[in-house]
C-alpha cells in the first residue's frame, strides 16, 4: 500500500546547499534537490543559499535560510 510511493531526497531538519532557481507566485525561492520542489521564502532567483528544510510533504517541500 505504501511501497509505491516515492520519497522526497531531503529530510526535515537537514540542511542543503543550493541555488535558488525561480520564483513562485507567491514570492518565495523554488530550489531543487534532486529534482525536488523547495519553496525557500526570503530569496531570489541566484541566490545560493544554505537552507534547513522545515517541512516535507509529498510533491515539494519548505524550508528556511540557515544561517
Amino acid at each position: 500500500m505504501f511501497g509505491n510511493e516515492p520519497t522526497a531526497p531531503v529530510d526535515a531538519g537537514k540542511e542543503y546547499e543550493v541555488k535558488i532557481e525561480d520564483i513562485a507566485r507567491e514570492g518565495d525561492g523554488i530550489a531543487r534537490v534532486s529534482g525536488f520542489v523547495i519553496f525557500v521564502p526570503g530569496t531570489s532567483v541566484g541566490d545560493e543559499v544554505t537552507i534547513k528544510v522545515t517541512k516535507v510533504m509529498r510533491k515539494f517541500a519548505f524550508a528556511e535560510v540557515s544561517n
